[in-house]
């Protein structure tokens, strides 16, 4: 059986990944600039983080291009801030993970990380016929959006944060990605003001 791949994205409002900075995306709603959001855009709660912490606690493999790869091992690295180091975090640095790459070399700084060279298109169709669990991908934006033109992702799962980030938005999620209708599968809302919504893509026309 074919290994579901889920593409989990953190979005303000108005589409965009990350904010300030110089347009970098690592997946989790943080900067790399001199903004003042913070991390999740500082919209977390309590509901929120106990979802995450559940999500990540169920079997799965994360897949990630080799620049969110980079960032996320900048960002998660549990020697620099507390906030980082916490139970939702260490839990996601903890799964296994395939990282696709064709500049990346190994060893790599990230535990249960195996390091996969060649085109994501072929890498990840390998992945979903071998895999015996879930794959997940945060971020990687040019990555997933090949992904899905090649009919790859089952499910996009957008978190939307109550924010618009008009004037410092970066890394806009769909630029230049095809076009697509989407099937509403599943959505919730978290503490009251986050809203998560999961959809089946499929290429439009």
């Amino acid at each position: 059986m074919t290994a579901t791949y889920t593409w989990d994205v953190y979005s303000s409002l108005d589409g965009y990944g990350s904010y300030d900075g110089y347009g970098s995306y690592d997946g989790y709603g943080s900067y790399d600039g001199d903004g003042d959001w913070g991390g999740y855009w500082g919209k977390q709660g309590p509901e929120f983080l106990d979802y995450r912490f559940a999500l990540y606690g169920e079997e799965q493999r994360m897949v990630f291009g080799a620049n969110t790869y980079r960032e996320t091992v900048q960002l998660l690295d549990p020697s620099t801030e507390p906030e980082v180091s916490d139970p939702v975090n260490t839990r996601l640095r903890n799964l296994p993970t395939t990282v696709v790459s064709t500049t990346l070399e190994g060893p790599l700084a990230w535990p249960n990380a195996t390091l996969v060279s060649g085109d994501a298109v072929d890498v990840v169709t390998r992945l979903k016929e071998e895999s015996e669990v879930p794959l997940r991908s945060h971020g990687s934006l040019s990555m997933n959006r090949a992904l899905m033109a090649a009919g790859l992702v089952d499910h996009v799962q957008m978190t939307i944060f109550p924010v618009i980030t008009g004037q410092t938005g970066t890394a806009p999620i769909f630029q230049g990605a095809a076009d697509f209708d989407l099937e509403l599968v599943e959505s919730r809302t978290l503490d009251g003001r986050i809203q998560e919504l999961i959809y089946r893509p499929t290429l439009h026309g």
